[in-house]
């Protein structure tokens, strides 16, 4: 592939729906260049890793969140209690 070939295929990457089902025909289509087609999957792969982790991450903050809401919330009550 060419450098021509590698920017088009980076900017249309970098439209947001269209980019993410080119991934996944270019990485899976018989008439694609070998080399795009590892590289679609292999950037499929990190997706859905990052993808994995980001879930994670906010399970753990919004669980976080939550089990201390009820402590700031009785924090409060205790506090208009005062006055």
């Amino acid at each position: 592939m060419s450098v021509k070939d590698w920017v088009i295929t980076l900017l249309i990457t970098a439209i947001p729906l269209v980019g993410f089902i080119m991934l996944f025909i270019w990485g899976f289509g018989s008439d694609t260049n070998a080399n795009k087609r590892n590289w679609a999957k292999g950037t499929l792969i990190l997706l859905a890793i990052v993808t994995v982790l980001y879930f994670i991450v906010f399970v753990v903050f919004m669980g976080l969140i939550f089990s201390g809401g009820s402590e700031l919330s009785d924090s409060l009550r205790e506090l208009e209690n005062m006055n």
